[in-house]
């Protein structure tokens, strides 16, 4: 397997969060499915805008733009809840979410270079505020958005909410990023976690356009994905700092007269991720349970992993999952099933899954440094070439798995793209001084390497079906892991990483993954595909583009994108 060994820039990112205290890191394949032109065109449909000035870090900001003094700087970085009512597309925004970090995280130093500025306790917002944590320095508040299919007109929202009541722009100001969206019954929901407590929504209605409220739930504390199935919309959510504790299945209940009604239909032991229905039941991808001092060594619990998790039968008692049903959901794979080393599957998260040709596909994602810091936690590194031996070895690009009678006597899972083996760290070997061995992951991948063959391929991040083909948006690290530089001798045999991320198509069940685009839709600062919402073969794609001081029209652009792939 060939695996990421970080250079200058993820070093120093590395440093500023605290996760190591040295620079002596030394420096630092994809897959082609099929050739010819690809059925599918790309258009760029809307990008964000510059709406600030940078001078420096810790600088005020200058009036502006346009920018008399400083540079532009575009914060606005993830369509990152997006939905579809009638021909109009609904979405909510985050700024800077690469300089966002969950508490718990150490931050230290800022990070500037020429892509992007994370000034953490030294921006402006933190400066005013001495009681924002470091970690929250960057944030600014969501936007909000319609985007009208038949004039192809983008409509910013963002008042509606500001201009209604003193209580709904606080409400808005103090939301980390309005993380997911759906539309429903005549209301749109745009939520997202608070940066105080618990999770806030906004409601629209679809018909009018109106705006109709905004509400905190402070019972939960995340919420990434909706899902409809038989007519009800259902919701994922997260419990505890950052989601960390446990997780919960909403079912939404409410109307365009009260557009905040929820029950809860699922208990589960970790915060959901993504949802979607598969053979009359609801399936849920988790992310793994917060790590606590001490726990990482602990045995291991399947049920703290992230997880993919069934539901009771939709059909049973009343239609739909009911509150009942809350303690019937039932854990159906873990990374223990796979990942070796047990310090490294403590850190796996679920991501996109999606229901095709009979069966339930899904796949993993790995935080970036997320692996290497707990890594480094449990087993200090004892010298320079130790850290650099966890650093290599606790990377993973992600893995696609597919599924179908789980629970029967004919239950199946297929790893469609994976590794056979990985590193495993043995703190016993060498006397004790320890040593990273390969050990065996027990599958035999039946399409190729994981990440699709690209080890910068670092989030599964959604699925969806469209015109009879399964298409998976990734998260593709490679920009940010390689300095914006591609190596100046590739390795031998193997073909160089792509910057941006991609977009690939099962078109056939059964059969291998096709590259529909692994540039970014032509943009490298395209770091991953962060939602998409289909309209018959017609996918309409939210990208997530952190880099804040990328402004220069002559050049590629930072910020979010709303991108229309359409079949030919």
């Amino acid at each position: 397997m060939r695996r990421l060994q970080p250079p200058g820039r993820l070093l120093t990112v590395l440093v500023a969060l605290g996760l190591v205290t040295t620079s002596a890191v030394p420096a630092a394949a994809e897959v082609e499915a099929g050739g010819g032109r690809p059925p599918e065109s790309v258009r760029l449909l809307a990008k964000a805008a510059a709406d600030e000035c940078f001078a420096g870090v810790g600088v005020d900001y200058p009036a502006g733009p346009p920018c008399a003094v400083g540079q532009e700087k575009v914060n606005q970085s993830y369509v990152w809840g997006l939905a579809k009512a009638g021909r109009k597309l609904w979405f909510g925004t985050g700024a800077n979410v690469l300089c966002l970090k969950p508490e718990g995280y150490n931050v230290r130093e800022p990070i500037l270079n020429d892509d992007y500025a994370c000034e953490f306790a030294n921006s402006q917002p933190a400066r005013q505020n001495p009681a924002l944590p470091a970690n929250l320095g960057d944030h600014r508040p969501p936007e909000v958005y319609t985007y009208d299919l038949t004039d192809e007109q983008l409509t910013e929202r963002t008042a509606d909410v500001t201009d209604a009541s003193p209580a709904d722009a606080a409400l808005l100001r103090s939301t980390a990023g309005l993380r997911s969206g759906a539309a429903h019954r005549g209301v749109v929901l745009l939520a997202g976690p608070s940066l105080v407590a618990g999770i806030n929504l906004f409601a629209f209605d679809t018909l009018t356009g109106h705006y109709l409220g905004s509400t905190n739930l402070a019972d939960y504390e995340n919420i990434r994905h909706f899902a409809v199935a038989d007519g009800v919309l259902y919701a994922g959510v997260g419990m505890g700092t950052n989601g960390g504790d446990a997780g919960r299945v909403l079912r939404w209940t409410g109307d365009r007269s009260n557009p905040f009604a929820f029950t809860v239909v699922g208990d589960l032991p970790t915060q959901a991720a993504d949802i979607t229905a598969h053979k009359g039941r609801l399936y849920v991808t988790t992310w793994p349970k917060a790590i606590v001092e001490g726990a990482a060594t602990a045995a291991d619990n399947t049920a703290d992993l992230g997880s993919l998790w069934m539901s009771p039968p939709l059909a049973d008692g009343e239609a739909g999952l009911n509150p009942p049903d809350a303690t019937g959901w039932t854990q159906v794979w873990s990374p223990a099933e796979y990942e070796p080393d047990p310090v490294v599957r403590r850190t796996y998260a679920l991501g996109g899954l999606a229901s095709y040709g009979g069966y339930l596909y899904w796949g993993t994602m790995h935080v970036p440094l997320q692996a290497t810091a707990l890594h480094v936690k449990v087993y200090p590194p004892k010298n320079q070439e130790q850290l650099a031996a966890t650093v290599e070895n606790t990377q993973r690009a992600f893995v696609v798995l597919r599924g179908r009678d789980f629970g029967g006597a004919d239950e199946t899972v297929e790893t469609l793209y994976g590794e056979s083996q990985l590193p495993k760290y043995d703190p016993a070997a060498n006397n004790g001084v320890g040593a990273w061995l390969t050990a065996p992951t027990g599958v035999t991948p039946a399409h190729g390497g994981s990440g699709f063959g690209d080890p910068y391929n670092l989030y599964a991040w959604k699925m969806i079906v469209a015109g009879g083909r399964l298409y998976v948006g990734t998260m593709d690290f490679a920009y940010i892991g390689l300095d914006g530089e591609m190596p100046a001798e590739p390795e031998p045999g193997v073909d160089p990483p792509t910057f941006g991320s991609d977009l690939w198509s099962f078109d056939v069940p059964g059969r291998p993954a096709r590259a529909v685009d692994k540039t970014g839709f032509g943009n490298p600062l395209n770091q991953g595909v962060r939602t998409m919402v289909a309209e018959g073969s017609t996918l309409y794609v939210g990208m997530a583009n952190p880099m804040n001081l990328r402004t220069d029209p002559n050049t590629h652009l930072g910020g979010w994108e709303l991108v229309k792939v359409t079949r030919r």
